[in-house]
């Protein structure tokens, strides 16, 4: 009987933090995709039921990564509070040995053993491919709503589409004022222009665009004399729907959808054996590239019991520190086991290691740890003072005491100890201060470095398949993983300080520290105001970060993603096939322009009636410069149309020539296509400004420019809305209910942040609001729930 009590106390305890763990990293994972889903919910270009079906396709690949930590977190904080708590001792000291806890936990690290493997073996590989089956289905009904007003888009096949508006409708794209070029011929483009269009998917690879009251106009390049205008008062257009970009070859389907049989087939397919992997012929390339997922399709769950068994001597033997140390160890331990896991699978994948050898090395040297750490400790705990030593030595850093002031606290009474001699009287930062700021900066560096490193991982994993099948060198992975870890620290900071701030107060909760400095007359809100400083320096520091090094990691970590993906690298100067709109009621094509010499090459201009979108007139030169005596264009060897509904009123061919259509100077047409995350503030507001000029969208630029100040406020509304859930009476939940509590706060704040971000780029809210509404309802509720809280 004692036996089953003991039983399910270990188990809940190892339980309930595995369960906090899988969420709280599965979560992390999923931020990154969250904004996306809200988006195509908003815009309603794709059912519901689509949309869930693309999270919980999803889902499978994020829990290969995230079950073996949950294992580990869930293990080394539950028994490390046990042993903190001394339960650990009382426990062996009534005659259980070691083997009693292995055998205990052995049952929750065996079960997510057989739910990781099902999950990597299976499922996974199920999800992968019902998921590329399902955005293929919904490639062309996405194609409709991407098409964005008075944005130029090229994607399509040999066509160029631009609308005046749009308006989303079921199941289909309203328009009005569409343009339509084929540039099949790029010499002389054939124009369509319609008042209203509707656009409805029509299969899986094409759409159907009907057009209402507009022209078709035609011209032979041989014979620019030549001229022809059709109108129509309704037409119907098929249009082709552009093909993935990063498709791979038919040889080469992406390894996470191919099922495990597949694997073993494809790995073993023309007699090639294990020790022929290392050769380099196309055929052992191959071969080994399919190995090595499989084998790491088994050793991924494996890692759940070899992370088990190296973790429990170690959450046995960590007396000091408590689940502090717990996490600590955690961050370790995955930290290693994932470096030895990566660097085995990029050494198989050279074909410098067999593919078993390198995929499996990293649980091969965990179960060799894990089994001598159990021998040391059945004798007696592991020493662990290196670490704690370590731990501590980092803590006293981070502290701000001085030498003389912690000599004079040794010997002083608890309220000598929250006040000290400052320069100038000060009274910020007291003792008291520097306690709260050194465990909470401890648990925010902690919980971010963990977020960040999962986030790596994962994306490691995920393009995988992408590394093997261009054949990246780990010199240009690192790099790029590198590139990327600022703006990952930049989205997790806030979700860090929730939790750090949870995690902090809810222990001194616990640990009744609060009761006593209530007693002492010190109101709650005395003791919250260094962590709200901190994180108001936070907050103040991602701004910073994000102008002065953000944009160009991001600049950087995009081109080496192209380049991991096999797509050609990003140009940020497109002087090719290029169109613009103008500033009066025009647009421009060029095949061709030098912006050193200021110089076109095949250049065609349209002007619109601004009330009718009907075309005015047309002109097109071989070449045209610009001078700067005139300060105008100079045309050369070309023609101009001038209409009138479908007539004709002037056809003007010209050697040279000057035209007030063309009112634009040079600047205007070097403009760069950039991202607003490589941007920071100041170049994002030029950049719409710029944009506007040419009449291009610019929605989804102004709510990212107001989202670069309202984001990193939200840091100190985190800090701010978890005080009174952190020291509400939650003695018996503690860190851990401060844990569950950040989860659905962040959900709770992701999910509207984004929903809010969607309607705005949707046009369905104004920018400022889409950007900012999150924060100020987040505020208002922190604001009210800390006055509530009892002082």
């Amino acid at each position: 009987m004692r036996s089953r009590i003991l039983t399910r106390y270990i188990l809940s305890e190892v339980l309930s933090h595995g369960a906090i763990g899988l969420a709280l990293f599965t979560f992390v994972i999923f931020m990154r995709d969250l904004g996306r889903l809200l988006e195509l919910i908003v815009r309603n270009s794709a059912p519901l039921p689509s949309v869930a079906e693309i999270f919980f396709l999803t889902l499978p690949t994020a829990l290969t990564v995230t079950l073996p930590m949950a294992v580990l977190v869930g293990i080394l904080i539950g028994l490390s509070r046990l042993s903190a708590d001394s339960e650990v001792t009382a426990i062996r000291a009534s005659g259980m040995g070691a083997m009693l806890f292995v055998k205990i936990v052995s049952i929750f690290a065996i079960g997510l053993w057989i739910l990781a493997a099902v999950n990597t073996v299976y499922v996974a590989p199920r999800s992968a491919a019902a998921l590329a089956h399902l955005q293929d289905k919904l490639k062309s009904s996405q194609a409709s709503f991407e098409v964005q007003p008075r944005v130029f888009y090229e994607d399509f096949k040999n066509v160029v589409l631009y609308v005046e508006d749009s308006k989303s409708g079921s199941g289909s794209a309203l328009w009005k004022g569409v343009f339509l070029a084929d540039v099949t011929t790029p010499q002389e483009p054939k124009i369509t222009v319609a008042e209203h269009g509707v656009v409805v998917p029509e299969g899986t690879e094409s759409l159907h665009l009907h057009l209402e009251n507009g022209t078709q106009q035609d011209m032979n390049p041989k014979d620019p004399s030549q001229y022809q205008i059709s109108t129509f008062d309704q037409t119907d257009i098929p249009i082709q729907v552009p093909e993935t970009a990063d498709k791979p070859a038919p040889e080469l389907v992406p390894v996470a959808e191919l099922s495990t049989s597949e694997l073993w087939r494809r790995a073993h397919a023309g007699g090639v054996s294990a020790g022929h992997y290392l050769g380099n012929s196309d055929k052992q390339v191959k071969a080994r590239w399919y190995a090595v997922e499989y084998h790491r399709r088994l050793a991924l769950p494996s890692a759940c019991l070899v992370l088990a068994l190296v973790g429990i001597p170690l959450g046995l033997s960590s007396r000091r520190g408590g689940k502090s140390m717990g996490f600590v160890l955690t961050i370790v331990l995955v930290f290693i086991y994932y470096v030895f896991s990566l660097v085995g699978v990029s050494l198989a994948r050279q074909g410098k290691l067999p593919p078993a050898v390198g995929v499996w090395a990293a649980n091969a040297i965990f179960t060799i740890a894990g089994i001598l750490l159990l021998h040391r400790v059945d004798r007696a705990p592991i020493d662990l003072s290196w670490l704690t030593t370590g731990w501590e030595s980092l803590r006293e850093r981070i502290s701000m005491k001085s030498s003389a002031e912690r000599e004079e606290g040794k010997g002083g009474a608890f309220e000598k100890s929250l006040t000290r001699t400052r320069v100038f009287r000060a009274k910020f930062p007291l003792l008291l201060d520097d306690m709260i700021l050194r465990d909470f900066v401890m648990y925010f560096v902690m919980v971010l470095t963990t977020f960040v490193m999962l986030a790596l991982v994962f994306t490691f994993f995920e393009l995988l398949g992408d590394i093997v099948r261009n054949r990246i060198s780990m010199l240009t992975l690192g790099e790029y993983l590198l590139n990327l870890s600022p703006s990952l620290i930049y989205l997790m900071t806030p979700l860090s300080v929730l939790l750090a701030v949870l995690v902090t107060f809810g222990l001194m909760q616990r640990s009744n520290e609060l009761t006593a400095m209530k007693a002492t007359g010190i109101s709650i809100y005395r003791v919250a105001f260094p962590v709200i400083v901190i994180a108001a320096v936070v907050a103040a520091s991602l701004f910073v970060f994000d102008q002065l090094y953000i944009p160009h990691a991001n600049k950087r970590q995009e081109t080496l993603r192209n380049e991991i993906k096999g797509k050609p690298p990003q140009t940020y100067l497109r002087p090719d096939r290029k169109w613009i709109f103008g500033s009066n009621n025009t647009i421009y094509y060029y095949e061709l322009y030098d912006p050193d010499q200021n110089r076109f090459g095949g250049i065609s201009i349209f002007q619109f009636d601004p009330k009718t979108f009907a075309l005015t007139a047309r002109m097109y030169a071989q070449h045209a410069h610009w001078e700067d005596g005139l300060q105008k264009w100079v045309f050369e060897r070309g023609w101009i149309r001038r209409f009138n509904g479908a007539a004709i009123d002037e056809y003007r061919p010209f050697e040279v020539t000057t035209t007030a259509i063309a009112a634009e100077p040079p600047a205007y047409f070097k403009k760069e296509v950039r991202q607003s995350q490589e941007m920071d503030y100041e170049e994002l507001l030029h950049y719409i400004r710029d944009l506007q000029q040419s009449g291009f969208d610019v929605v989804r630029f102004r709510v990212q420019l107001y989202k670069k100040l309202a984001y990193p406020i939200i840091t100190l509304v985190m800090a701010i809305l978890a005080i009174p859930f952190s020291v509400s009476r939650q003695r018996r939940g503690g860190a851990l209910a401060g844990v569950a509590t950040a989860i659905g706060i962040a959900i709770l704040y992701w999910v509207s942040a984004g929903l809010f971000e969607a309607m705005g780029n949707a046009n369905q809210l104004p920018a400022l609001l889409a950007a900012w509404a999150p924060n100020l309802i987040f505020g208002f509720a922190a604001g009210y729930m800390v006055l509530r809280v009892p002082t």
